[in-house]
């Protein structure tokens, strides 16, 4: 009930104050899966997960199989995603704050962000935020609507009520769309999905049960399969309105996933050591796609993107200015056939607890680089700890080729050096 109040609040002072011709302006769906790897969609190749309803937004739309985010943790990552900015950018680098500590100490730092809600709210959009939300509430993101009320005696300290979105239906996204009397909008779904508890339904985990099959496998693979028929009934929505032609669809991964099936886990949760939280690909790499009809064409690129490029581009497709200080490219560019302005993504490692809710170089583990074949990785915990690997013929990051090609290191550890001085706190 609380989240509806606010929704009706918010959609009267709106419909009074939007500016004439915002219905000419596309809206934006981001759809964010929750501890995916990269491999683990129907469409990247998976022969055993299905994920039919993506694998069609994929042969609709542009997908960039060579994704990444900057950091594999899901508070950081996600605050990339609405800000356009690095974390080192942001300042928002942790899930926790150090023992102790107040989390409502860290949420200025979103509040004084000019996030994508902000910016398109000045266009005439109305946005919602469901799902996975670490910043309190709705509102301290720019969001005119939202589920997460952010109140600390309701509990919740990563989505609240706002994690029962997919989970126990869309029904929240479609009132929204219901009361948004045409204006353009831009929605935030974010399901804690396929994120533990791993506790599928039964008819789903029946698919993927097998005896040669560790249980916990099963229900992984089951959670991604479950995902994918939320975010089906999202499309299937989106087509029954009308809202499919002028509507562009985002899709990311905030951080990837490998299942732990042993009986005890060597990690923070049951995730293996070279995916989240770490600065291997297992952790950073994702899949983007990108579908606007009659706008972007069918098409995969290997061209390298970051999560870091999904606010540009939205912004663009919006009509709206992309500001100089956002480091990302605009990936309309790509699909429009022109050059990308980069060849190097880059990405940052930080501790779950922070150190210092206000320094993010207090809680830097790692830096890294992908540029062509090669990726770098700096263990700024051991003395900037140098590991290259050759992503093209070593895609799991197994053998550290740092001592027979000092060359590239050194030139990739310049390349990163310089990076990280651009607005680093």
């Amino acid at each position: 009930m609380r989240w509806f109040l606010g929704f009706a609040i918010s959609a009267c002072w709106f419909a009074m104050s939007a500016p004439a011709g915002a219905d000419e302006r596309p809206n934006v769906v981001l759809i964010i899966s929750d501890d995916q790897a990269w491999t683990d969609f129907g469409f990247m190749g998976h022969d055993v997960i299905r994920t039919p309803r993506l694998d069609r937004l994929a042969s609709e739309g542009a997908v960039f199989t060579r994704g990444y985010v900057p950091t594999s943790l899901c508070r950081a990552s996600l605050a990339t995603i609405i800000s356009g900015l690095f974390p080192h950018q942001h300042a928002i680098t942790s899930n926790d704050p150090p023992p102790g500590t107040d989390r409502t100490l860290m949420l200025p730092h979103m509040s004084g962000l000019d996030t994508l809600p902000r910016r398109l709210a000045r266009r005439g959009y109305l946005s919602q935020q469901t799902g996975k939300w670490w910043e309190g509430n709705y509102a301290l993101g720019g969001f005119t609507h939202g589920m997460t009320h952010g109140d600390p005696k309701h509990g919740g300290r990563h989505g609240d009520v706002g994690l029962d979105i997919g989970r126990k239906g869309l029904q929240p996204i479609f009132d929204f769309i219901a009361h948004r009397d045409n204006r353009p909008f831009f929605l935030w779904y974010a399901p804690l999905l396929p994120h533990d508890p791993h506790n599928p339904p039964v008819d789903i985990l029946k698919k993927y049960t097998a005896p040669d099959r560790p249980l916990k496998l099963a229900r992984y693979w089951a959670m991604c399969e479950w995902f994918d028929q939320t975010c089906g009934e999202l499309l299937d929505h989106l087509d029954q309105q009308g809202l499919r032609d002028n509507t562009l669809v985002v899709f990311v991964v905030d951080n990837g996933w490998i299942q732990q099936t042993g009986i005890k886990r060597t990690t923070r949760g049951w995730f293996a050591p070279k995916s989240k939280l770490s600065p291997y690909d297992g952790g950073v790499r994702t899949p983007i796609i990108l579908r606007l009809p009659g706008r972007i064409k069918p098409a995969r690129y290997e061209t390298l993107a970051s999560s870091v490029d999904l606010a540009p581009t939205i912004l663009s497709a919006c009509g709206a200015k992309v500001p100089a200080q956002m480091p990302g490219i605009n990936l309309l560019d790509v699909c429009d056939g022109r050059p990308p302005a980069r060849d190097t993504v880059f990405g940052e490692i930080f501790t779950h607890n922070a150190k210092d809710i206000d320094r993010p170089a207090a809680n830097l583990t790692h830096r890294w680089c992908v540029q062509g074949r090669w990726k770098l990785i700096l263990n700024d915990a051991r003395d900037g700890e140098a590991e290259l690997y050759d992503l093209q013929t070593d895609p799991t990051e197994t053998q550290n080729l740092a001592s027979r090609h000092a060359d590239v290191v050194r030139r990739l550890t310049a390349r990163v050096n310089q990076w990280w001085q651009v607005d680093s706190k």
